[in-house]
């Protein structure tokens, strides 16, 4: 596998996204973009829908926002206008056009969104507290660059098979990753919506940032809980391989089935299809998943994740998803598992 990607040309990329309240929140606090940032243009029209992948590459963000009120709404739009403008004006004006280069102002980009929700929230204290998960991937090349801060989530489906490209920052991730349960155990947990870290509540994030070589015929899908909550892995996977289907259709079928199950959350998800001459054929020995991107600044993964210290979010209401510090008797239990499971 080629560790830093390259420029080359000849990337084809085919990309929808769709966001959609669910069937018991009072207003969608999900944020999505799609962006062609050779073109600087962040949008669903035609020309961004179907774009070969250029010199300064693409984006694909998915944002979930909590806080309460508008509080969630405005996190999640501000981490994707952030996250583009950043790339746009840094990356865009860049000499050094390096996948290293790329790589890094991504991760920057996401912390720079950090930055400004928790300053924004600190001049507002009506929004004390907000904040947003956020997974952006940035795609130069015949690689995707992906960062993650919270649960969303990004998949790759390839030949039929999906393959999840991230980690979720997750209590019952952590006790997965610990031997402590199962992936089935977490996905049935009460407690599989508590979050190690978000975008805002606190000064400092620590992003994950990994890679991922992209092969024709490769489909990546980015959402937030509200769709893997609901639908698996492996359904998204053969809604997502049906060839006679466009995006728009597929899109509009997860919500549905996510809906169609109680849609408890805000419902979010964007599908990028991906051709060309500019990339290789699947092989047997290709490497797939959560593949840590070696960054020179030794602070640029979240390996292991930090548990949250930050100042306490808000509890909105007839919200499930609480960041850790926020949970009160049941996170108490929780916490204490957590830490036996670690040896703490």
């Amino acid at each position: 596998m080629k560790l830093f990607g390259s420029k080359g040309s000849g990337v084809l990329v085919t990309v929808f996204g769709k966001t959609d309240v669910g069937r018991t929140r009072e207003h969608n606090e999900d944020c999505f973009m799609v962006a062609d940032l050779s073109a600087r243009n962040a949008s669903l029209q035609p020309e961004v829908r179907e774009h070969e992948v250029g010199p300064r590459g693409s984006l694909l963000v998915v944002a979930d926002g909590m806080g309460g009120a508008a509080a969630g709404e405005v996190a999640s739009e501000m981490a994707s206008r952030t996250i583009y403008e950043h790339m746009v004006d840094k990356w865009g004006n860049d000499e050094e056009n390096t996948p290293q280069q790329f790589a890094y102002r991504l991760k920057e980009a996401v912390e720079e969104a950090n930055t400004r929700i928790h300053a924004y929230a600190k001049e507002h204290p009506e929004m004390r507290g907000m904040g947003t998960t956020t997974t952006a991937v940035g795609v130069l090349g015949d690689h995707l660059y992906i960062t993650q801060v919270g649960d969303s989530r990004a998949y790759l489906v390839r030949r039929g098979r999906g393959i999840q490209l991230t980690k979720d920052q997750s209590l019952m991730q952590r006790l997965v990753d610990a031997g402590e349960i199962t992936e089935e155990e977490a996905e049935r947990s009460e407690r599989r919506n508590i979050i190690l870290q978000a975008l805002g509540p606190d000064a400092k994030v620590r992003v994950d940032l990994t890679n991922q070589q992209v092969r024709r015929g490769d489909a990546l899908v980015l959402c937030s809980d509200g769709l893997s909550g609901q639908v698996s892995r492996e359904e998204i996977t053969e809604r997502v391989s049906q060839l006679d289907k466009d995006l728009v259709a597929i899109c509009s079928e997860l919500i549905d089935t996510a809906n169609e199950r109680g849609g408890p959350d805000n419902i979010t998800v964007v599908i990028a299809k991906f051709g060309g001459d500019g990339l290789g054929h699947p092989g047997g020995e290709d490497e797939v998943g959560h593949q840590v991107y070696p960054l020179l600044d030794p602070e640029s993964t979240t390996e292991p994740v930090p548990v949250y210290k930050g100042s306490p979010p808000p509890v909105p209401e007839n919200r499930a998803r609480l960041m850790l510090a926020g949970v009160l008797a049941a996170g108490i239990t929780a916490a204490a598992l957590f830490f036996a499971a670690m040896g703490l």
